[in-house]
């Protein structure tokens, strides 16, 4: 299943948070171009696995290697993004989304006491758990037991499922004080604020004639500053993030197997088709024309 975002960069979910507020996901990566997502959010928590090879895992700012084996955990309505950085073949990546209501009712004594005070923790944005650390060996396998529960769907799996994260957010509240923190300074939440409100704007006007300008503009602050974030945060510029979305949007397009490649050029805001033809091949290594999907 592939990401899909709305206009506030949020994940959209298709768990109901009043059934079994939980989705699983899995060979993501392959639908990606470069294997590679975009920098996203959600109110949700997340726990990902890197099974055959290494990923690159965002969050906020920082970049965390996942070899085979490790899994980490990511707090609710924190940017992050993730990138395969080895091998030949897409990584499998299982992968779940879910709301704490999944343990106990957000006006439940239980939420409140354990699952709040980790989703309210700004200097608690993720939690890696490595596969040759011993101490990460029970929720490693908690985490197995999740994916193959959800995969497979067997009687009473809900139950399982509802146990295993009972015992992980047990484990993360016990060791919490032991943890390792990530103290972020109020600079760095209005910046993240800030690349929300540029990126929100991106994903929503992408097929539009925008400019730098506009960009900055809908986080009211300067071109400059807008680079500066855009550079902290992705390490590229607005304009170069814009184009970026755009050949996302039109990779995804391209697989559709219904347009074009002047509807795909149009709709994904490119000046011409030979322009997007120039930035699609510098970016993937082939022209959209090699796709064998498109529409001729």
């Amino acid at each position: 299943m592939p990401i899909i975002l709305d206009h506030q960069l949020r994940e959209q979910m298709p768990h109901d948070i009043t059934a079994f507020p939980i989705t699983y996901f899995h060979d993501e990566l392959a639908t990606i171009p470069n294997w590679e997502g975009p920098l996203h959010w959600h109110p949700d928590f997340e726990i990902a696995t890197a099974i055959s090879n290494t990923l690159d895992y965002q969050v906020e700012r920082q970049h965390i290697t996942l070899k085979p084996g490790d899994s980490i955990f990511v707090n609710g309505n924190i940017l992050h993004a993730i990138k395969q950085i080895s091998g030949n073949t897409p990584e499998p990546m299982p992968n779940i989304v879910f709301s704490g209501a999944i343990v106990a009712p957000e006006t439940s004594e239980i939420y409140q006491k354990y699952i709040l005070p980790i989703k309210q923790c700004n200097a608690l944005p993720f939690v890696v758990f490595r596969h040759e650390d011993i101490c990460h060996k029970e929720v490693n396998c908690l985490i197995k037991d999740i994916y193959n529960c959800l995969g497979e769907k067997k009687q009473c799996y809900e139950l399982t499922v509802q146990r295993d994260l009972s015992n992980i957010f047990e484990y993360i509240f016990c060791n919490f004080d032991d943890l390792p923190k990530h103290n972020t300074t109020r600079i760095q939440i209005n910046n993240q604020i800030r690349i929300q409100k540029m990126l929100s704007f991106i994903y929503d006007h992408y097929a539009e004639a925008i400019t730098l300008e506009d960009i900055a503009h809908s986080a009211n602050i300067s071109r400059s500053e807008a680079g500066r974030c855009f550079n902290s945060y992705m390490g590229i510029s607005p304009v170069d993030a814009l184009i970026k979305y755009r050949l996302q949007i039109a990779y995804r397009k391209l697989n559709e197997n219904i347009y074009t490649l002047q509807e795909i050029s149009q709709a994904c805001g490119f000046n011409s088709a030979n322009y997007f033809s120039r930035q699609f091949k510098k970016n993937y290594g082939y022209a959209p024309s090699q796709n064998e999907k498109l529409v001729k």
